[in-house]
């Protein structure tokens, strides 16, 4: 059973939301919030599996309560719900985070898949809309590059690997790199997983904001 947090300010979408986990078999709601505080202290004391953490809500925001709940070191992951598709609070959110957000208008299967998703340790957003997002304001919420050389994060891996992070990076799924590196599609999730913990990674998600920060990707002009 997958445990739920649903975070929002305004009480009939965490209705809406609620029914749906309720009426879904394998999830369960387990609390509710209606600001960042009260996300913060509900995730301490009921660590549920998911957050669905609304960004706009009084007081302290959705952005600083999935730091806070994230920095704790609990298991709870987080998934963003944002209005628009490239809001840059979303990546706002990956950046404190997140692994990942879904829009506030998605079909019901497809929030429930990403809980699924996000639940068993895989993020929210397909790598090639992450690409597009990250695109779009990479001037705002990412670092100047740094050579790639000096990043810390490269170091443990392998030149292999390191070609793997900079496709991920581009946004290519493990399909598309088997088939640039001529490797097995297996092969190339064993080297993903490896690329994930040696750079600390929590996901795909952040693997790409990792390539973006130590400059083996850079943003489209």
């Amino acid at each position: 059973m997958i445990t739920v947090l649903v975070a929002d300010d305004q009480p009939m979408q965490r209705l809406g939301l609620g029914m749906l986990l309720q009426g879904t078999e394998g999830l369960e709601m387990i609390g509710e919030a209606a600001s960042g505080a009260e996300a913060v202290r509900a995730a301490a004391s009921l660590r549920p599996d998911v957050a669905l953490m609304d960004i706009r809500m009084p007081g302290m925001d959705g952005l600083e309560a999935t730091r806070r709940i994230v920095a704790s070191g609990g298991r709870t992951r987080i998934i963003i719900l944002t209005t628009f598709d490239l809001d840059e609070y979303a990546h706002d959110g990956l950046r404190a985070g997140a692994s990942g957000f879904l829009l506030k208008d998605a079909r019901p299967e497809e929030l429930v898949a990403g809980i699924w998703a996000v639940a068993s340790g895989d993020a929210v957003v397909a790598p090639s809309l992450t690409r597009r997002l990250l695109d779009a304001y990479a001037h705002q919420v990412l670092s100047p590059p740094a050579e790639p050389a000096d990043d810390p994060r490269l170091r443990a891996l392998s030149d292999r690997e390191r070609e793997v992070l900079v496709l991920v990076g581009r946004g290519l799924s493990n399909t598309e790199i088997a088939e640039r590196l001529v490797l097995t599609e297996s092969t190339v999730k064993k080297h993903v997983g490896r690329v994930l913990a040696k750079i600390g990674a929590r996901d795909r998600v952040h693997a790409v904001i990792t390539a973006y920060d130590a400059g083996l990707v850079a943003p489209k002009p």
